[in-house]
């Protein structure tokens, strides 16, 4: 499909730097299968959901990715930005590094107290990097040395500060290893999860590590030509057993963000048993494909021409989600990772409002 069907005019005036205070306070817009659009809040989430349905939540964490310092070659000096990507080992990285044009193999980095030299450059700002320390030391390191990642369209505007290092988290958050954050899961508070819980909403969990897909653009013109980065996915027995009990028993699937439904779509057969996976996925989910296993998806609203928007536009249909875009734009939601929340409903529930 041609990238420009999923452009759209954003007012820059509608992009959030800060979330809704208290966690929670978001606002909800709610598009029904048949694109009737309900303006909500984020507490009342529970009145669109009843026993046995259930909750996929993306637990992994956000890693403090961002690191700032000094690259040493050459008897030169020069300030060097790296965004760690991927581990590769107990002490190596590959890392999006920013400039990128003149790193060279072998070039030292001095990145506060943590050293490292540049092991390959891949193209695209791409690098790899070897730290001087290894495992949990490299990982202490880059918890004291490093800043939380927020997207460009926030750092842009303004840096990281302590108030981001509790907002761009999770209440739930488990594994680390993301460099962005599950951000649907942001609105979540305890006091939600077992409000829902009360009520016979079942929560499970699995982990994607979020990569730099996600702050990287739709750079081709046809979907066709794009390829996602690969993420790495954990779900494993005993979560995908209670996934299909809950559907056996009725219940629908509610995967809470993006990376949730692409973990669930990743570990579903053809049959639409979800089954164990650990490994890589790179799935590129756009208008034509068919859901295995996801029956409602809550996500926050995203960029124009993303592959989060186009994901979005399969999961309902482009014109449902053009037109409820339009509608949030109207109604001043606020967009991306800190912004109000979307509840997408592709089948029929308990809804009440």
């Amino acid at each position: 499909m041609n990238v420009d069907l999923f452009d759209f005019d954003l007012p820059e005036g509608l992009v959030a730097l800060r979330p809704a205070e208290p966690r929670g306070a978001s606002r909800l817009l709610v598009v029904h299968p048949d694109g009737r659009i309900v303006h909500a809040r984020f507490a009342e989430l529970p009145d669109y959901l009843q026993a046995p349905d259930m909750l996929l939540l993306n637990d992994s964490r956000v890693i403090p990715a961002r690191l700032r310092g000094l690259r040493v070659a050459r008897g030169t000096t020069a300030r060097i930005e790296l965004l760690l990507h991927r581990r590769l080992g107990p002490a190596r990285y590959q890392a999006l590094a920013r400039p990128a044009r003149k790193l060279q193999p072998g070039d030292r980095l001095q990145l506060g107290d943590l050293g490292a030299s540049v092991a390959a450059v891949a193209g695209e700002g791409m690098v790899e990097i070897n730290f001087d320390l290894v495992g949990a030391a490299l990982d202490a390191a880059v918890a004291a040395q490093g800043e939380i990642p927020l997207p460009p369209y926030i750092a842009g505007k303004r840096l990281a500060d302590a108030r981001d290092v509790q907002d761009y988290q999770t209440v739930y958050a488990g594994p680390p290893g993301s460099v962005a954050a599950p951000t649907a899961g942001l609105h979540f508070t305890p006091r939600m999860l077992a409000a829902l819980a009360a009520q016979g909403v079942e929560q499970a969990r699995a982990t994607l590590h979020v990569g730099l897909g996600t702050f990287l653009p739709v750079k081709a013109e046809d979907t066709d030509q794009h390829r996602m980065h690969a993420e790495w996915v954990e779900l494993d027995g005993t979560t995908a057993e209670r996934l299909n009990a809950a559907r056996a028993r009725g219940g629908r699937i509610l995967a809470v963000g993006t990376t949730a439904l692409r973990t669930l779509e990743s570990a579903t057969d053809a049959s639409g048993q979800v089954r164990s996976f650990h490994g890589e996925t790179d799935i590129f989910i756009t208008p034509g494909y068919r859901f295995r296993a996801a029956d409602i998806l809550l996500t926050n609203f995203h960029l124009p021409r993303s592959t989060l928007f186009m994901l979005v536009s399969a999961f309902m249909g482009l014109d449902v989600m053009r037109a409820a875009y339009a509608e949030a734009i109207r109604q001043c939601y606020r967009f991306y990772s800190y912004g109000d929340a979307c509840l997408l409903l592709r089948s029929n529930g308990s809804s009440q409002l």
